[in-house]
This record gives C-alpha cells, sequence and structure tokens, in this order.
C-alpha cells in the first residue's frame, strides 16, 4: 500500500497520510509526493478545493521518519538530513500559501511534521481524540515545520511553554492556541467529507461545526504567562521551582530538566525574533539554520540515541541551562546556503 492515497473526487483533490502503522509518520517522498500534487492541482481548474485527512484513529501524522536521517547522521552524512528539511519546508510553504482552500482533518497523534503538514492550512478541523504538539526539544531540534510561527503568534507566554516542554493541546487549547479552528466530532467526518467534495468550498464546514470544548490552556492562561515571563531558562526554571507541587508546573519542570538546553535556549530566541513575522517562511529560514547544524554542531543525533534508538531517556547534552547567548547565536546565524523557498 502506498503512504499516501492521492485521488480527485467531486471537485476536490483528496490526499489521505496513509501509514496507520507507523502513525502516519511523514517520509521524505511522501513529503515530495504531497508537493508534486498540490503543484498539479494548482493549475487545475477542476480542483475548486483540497482535503488533507489520514487513514486510521490513532495519529494524523506523528511526526517525521528521523531513523533515515539518524543512520546517516551517525556516519557523518549531514546532506540527507538538510536535503529532507529543505523539501519538507518548501512544502509546508507551499501549504501555507495555497491559493485555493485546503481543509485538513486532524485527529489523535498531530506531532512535529504532522504540525507541518495540517496546521498552516486555510482550514483545520479538530476530533476529539486530536493531541497536538511540538516535542522537537525533547530530542534535540528546536520546534520547526513553521511551528515556531505558531508558537509565536499564541496568546501570551503559551509559545514558550508549548515549545519548551511539548505539552500536549486538547482539541480546545488547540483552538485557543492558533493551531486550529474549528471542532467537529469525528464521527461526523465522512458526511462533511462528502459535502466537501460536492460543493468545492468551505461553506459546508461553516454551517457543521460545533464550539469548541473548553479549553485547559485558556483557563491557565495567566499562570503560565507567569511562569515563563522570565524569558531566560534559568528564569523560567526559577519560576517553576518555586510553584512546587501544582500540576502545570510540576508537568513542565520535569520536561524543561528533560529537555535539550541548545534547543529551549534556541527555540526562545526564535519566538522573539518572529513576534512580529509576516509569514511562514522567515520561520521556515529561521528554522532551517538550526536543523541544518543540528546534526553536526548541535545535539539532535544523542536525542534520537536516547529517546528512539537506545529508549534509555538519558541523553548527555552538551550543554546546561544557562547556555551561553553566543552558542544560541551561532547555530540561528545566516548560513552560506540559506533556505530557498
Amino acid at each position: 500500500m502506498s503512504d499516501l492515497t492521492i485521488r480527485r473526487e467531486g471537485h476536490a483533490g483528496w490526499i489521505t497520510l496513509s501509514r496507520p502503522e507507523a502513525l502516519n509518520a511523514l517520509s521524505h517522498q511522501m513529503a515530495l509526493d504531497i508537493e508534486a500534487a498540490l503543484r498539479d492541482w494548482q493549475q487545475d481548474a477542476g480542483v475548486a478545493l483540497v482535503i488533507l485527512d489520514a487513514a486510521g484513529d490513532k495519529a494524523f501524522c506523528a511526526g517525521g521518519d528521523i531513523r533515515q536521517m539518524y543512520d546517516t547522521g551517525r556516519a557523518g552524512d549531514y546532506a540527507y538530513g538538510r536535503r529532507f528539511w529543505r523539501d519538507e519546508y518548501r512544502m509546508n510553504a507551499l501549504l501555507a500559501g495555497y491559493p485555493k482552500p485546503v481543509v485538513s482533518f486532524l485527529q489523535g497523534f498531530v506531532m512535529g511534521g504532522g504540525v507541518g503538514v495540517g496546521c498552516h492550512v486555510a482550514h483545520r478541523v479538530v476530533g476529539e481524540s486530536a493531541r497536538i504538539a511540538m516535542p522537537e526539544c525533547g530530542i534535540g531540534l528546536v520546534p520547526d515545520v513553521g511551528g515556531s510561527l505558531l508558537l509565536a503568534r499564541a496568546p501570551g507566554h503559551l509559545g514558550a511553554y508549548l515549545g519548551l516542554t511539548g505539552a500536549r493541546m486538547a482539541p480546545g487549547d488547540a483552538i485557543h492556541a492558533g493551531f486550529a479552528d474549528h471542532f467537529l466530532p469525528e464521527a461526523d467526518w465522512p458526511a462533511l467529507k462528502a459535502a466537501l467534495c460536492a460543493a468545492g468550498t468551505p461553506a459546508p464546514l461553516m454551517k457543521a461545526t460545533r464550539p469548541a470544548p473548553p479549553s485547559r490552556l485558556a483557563e491557565n492562561q495567566d499562570y503560565i504567562d507567569a511562569l515563563f515571563a522570565p524569558g531566560t531558562l534559568p528564569g523560567i526554571r526559577a519560576a517553576l521551582a518555586e510553584e512546587s507541587g501544582d500540576d502545570i508546573a510540576d508537568r513542565a519542570l520535569k520536561a524543561l530538566d528533560a529537555g535539550c538546553p541548545l534547543s529551549m535556549a534556541a527555540t526562545l530566541e526564535m519566538l522573539d525574533r518572529l513576534h512580529d513575522a509576516s509569514d511562514i517562511t522567515e520561520a521556515l529560514r529561521l528554522e532551517y539554520r538550526f536543523t541544518a547544524r543540528a546534526m553536526e554542531h548541535g545535539d539532535f543525533i544523542e536525542g534520537i540515541r536516547a529517546q528512539i534508538i537506545d529508549r534509555d531517556r538519558k541523553p548527555r547534552w552538551r550543554h546546561g541551562l544557562d547556555i551561553a547567548p553566543e552558542v544560541v547565536a551561532a547555530m540561528l546565524a545566516p548560513l552560506e546556503e540559506e533556505l530557498a523557498l
């Protein structure tokens, strides 16, 4: 079975991620094939709207397929990873600026690369099982695939909270934080998809969606803002430690102590730089500066070893929370070959 199902139905172009056994992890070839289909439909007058969904009930897409990046990086070949990221980011930018309406249906895990596919389009539908997150700091990367822009635009200091801790957003949280637009129970999705294909416009979506579920993030917005207001890793950690015994603070502190300091410090710097960014291309270019260096000069290979390969959950990071600003600046400095979008 192909990793993607790409077809035309009615007035819609329809792409289904079809690797449910791998939680629909996004491979390099999948990114290229999504881009190719979108470019074909861009010129096709018979396609008025695009639908993005995924097979299975556990995940829309739980992230990028990074095993080959790890294997090539360990062998000293950093070109494959850079090529994967360049091609993936180009696809993310195409989705974000697509001239025809795109509707994504997000269920189960939507993480990392899944956010890049499903969370930049014009109409983002979440179901009751959706759990959206950017957990890259736990593996030595930064929130990428344009996710840094979504985090920078999130209310208050939620971007720092979500980016540093990788906390998972339930449907109401995702809508509050700006990662989704509409809530609709998953049992109602087949009828809506059929209506979208027939109409060729998002009008049926506007009639079908339901009120968003309550958001724990919204309810605790002021508290989270206060915890992450210090803006530095040592300052945030101190604020979290002072709130020992509170569930939100304790979970965040545990994540901060486990995460990659280089990644977390770079994430804070990126969110600051992207606060007034005009579009996704600024974010993707900044992200690529980090990811292009992540294997050779960062902690990506060690993070993957600890979390995915050996699974000992004991990464040996290069830096502590008091990481020097110049180390972060070097990871985000312009590249000799910047990302072309």
